[in-house]
């Protein structure tokens, strides 16, 4: 009974915490127009930075990413003792990333309508393994440093992630479900995929006149 309810408790509780939407509630925190009616629309520290300036859009970074770190964490720190088990152990931990992933993209307290899940599916991903995290956070940097579009970087790393989470792991479980989040970032970026073929996807710093 125990395997079936704490692995259900331990991924409802991930959903949870994927559902506090750091951007709506950091720019409630500095007096900030709601990110949903703003910009893109995303709540995401993206379009923070491009309506609310640099240091709420940090806040928010770190709180999106933070989020992903704590939900694995938690669930690392209820399977670490557990032994080789076929990889039961491995697959609730990889569930409960999508789990705080899912929250993110449809959050309960916020009308289920949530951000992009890039920061919160790095945090998750990255304390998988943060070999494979390292990879995530060198590609989207390179990509955004030549190109200057955080959609196309998020994008490039989201299409690199599964065999980077491959080669460092080798778990079929983490691979799974990061394939399975890359998948929904994709889905999640289809109007910026819209955008970027035809030419009118905003830059990193770009800001929208009023």
């Amino acid at each position: 009974m125990t395997q079936i309810i704490l692995p259900l408790l331990l991924i409802s509780a991930a959903y949870l915490m994927g559902s506090f939407s750091a951007a709506i509630i950091v720019c409630r925190l500095f007096g900030l127009p709601d990110p949903r009616t703003q910009g893109s629309g995303n709540p995401g520290a993206t379009n923070v930075l491009r309506s609310g300036g640099k240091k709420a859009a940090a806040l928010t970074l770190f709180l999106d990413v933070l989020k992903g770190v704590l939900a694995v964490l938690l669930a690392y720190g209820i399977y670490a003792y557990m032994a080789d088990d076929g990889g039961y152990a491995q697959l609730v931990i990889a569930l409960t990333a999508l789990a705080v992933f899912l929250g993110h993209l449809f959050p309960v307290f916020f009308e289920f309508k949530g951000g992009k899940g890039v920061a919160t599916g790095f945090g998750a991903l990255a304390t998988l393994s943060p070999a494979a995290g390292g990879l995530m956070f060198i590609t989207w940097v390179v990509m955004a440093v030549l190109f200057r579009y955080s959609s196309l970087a998020a994008l490039t790393t989201a299409a690199m992630v599964p065999l980077y989470m491959y080669i460092v792991t080798e778990s079929l479980p983490y691979t799974s479900i990061t394939a399975l989040i890359s998948i929904l970032l994709f889905w999640r970026h289809r109007s910026n995929i819209h955008k970027l073929i035809n030419g009118l996807e905003d830059k990193i710093g770009h800001k929208k006149s009023a």
